[in-house]
């Protein structure tokens, strides 16, 4: 879908947001060890080759956790910051450190949280499980993109004539996870088939075969007898490419 592509770009965003790391580190004590400022021109560099976003960044939050207090690490004169392997810098994440250059070889893990807040849809009230949604079932408002894995659909569009997976909780943001395709009809409804074709457009009644949900493939027997698919457009179409 077009917002997760979306929320994929602007999760790069999350370097500029995580400047302020050299004031979380002063946050956790004097005592922080030296390898932060490093850290911190590391993330610098990252921001500089990171390519421009598309669209306007989300207004990032990030907050560190401190290191382990049990960690007894030795003295390390080159510390490289790292992204673990399927690991990105959104939501609860984690950081990795190692040590490259001391007398013992180490790696740590700091915690992570990103939060980003921008513009998208909550629900208005609650909603029930199946309940087919209409616009008045969204208010925007501001959430945090990133609280959840599942992508925010902050375009209506993709979720207007949809149905609810779930039940929704009101001002809970909605999520691609949240909606499924709506079935608007049963087998054996009659429906009206459309058929487009180069310059023109046929109209004939048929017989749904299998249920109809909206934006999929649907068969419908024709008054011929002859049995076709299509793409169903709503509660009574259905329309063949020819």
């Amino acid at each position: 879908m077009a917002t997760a592509s979306l929320m994929s770009r602007w999760a790069g965003l999350v370097l500029l947001a995580l400047l302020p790391w050299h004031a979380q580190a002063q946050a956790q004590g004097e005592g922080a060890p030296d390898f932060m400022q490093s850290t911190q021109r590391w993330l610098d560099d990252a921001m500089v080759k990171m390519p421009p976003g598309g669209n306007a960044p989300l207004r990032m939050e990030v907050t560190l956790g401190a290191l382990d207090s049990r960690l007894k690490l030795q003295p390390c004169a080159r510390v490289e910051p790292y992204m673990p392997a399927g690991v990105r810098l959104w939501g609860k994440t984690r950081l990795g450190l190692r040590c490259l250059e001391g007398a013992s070889r180490w790696s740590i893990f700091i915690p992570v949280t990103v939060k980003a807040f921008g513009p998208a849809w909550v629900a208005r009230g609650p909603v029930a499980p199946g309940q087919v949604l209409t616009a008045d079932d969204g208010i925007e408002s501001e959430v945090d993109w990133a609280e959840d894995t599942s992508p925010v659909l902050a375009n209506p569009n993709m979720w207007v004539g949809q149905t609810a997976a779930r039940g929704w909780a009101p001002g809970q943001a909605i999520r691609q996870v949240m909606v499924k395709p709506a079935t608007v009809f049963q087998a054996g409804t009659q429906v009206r088939v459309v058929a487009d074709g180069p310059g023109f457009q046929v109209m004939s009644d048929g017989q749904a075969i299998t249920q109809g949900v909206v934006g999929q493939q649907a068969r419908v027997r024709m008054d011929n007898g002859r049995i076709m698919s299509g793409v169903v457009l709503d509660a009574r179409t259905v329309r063949l490419e020819l």
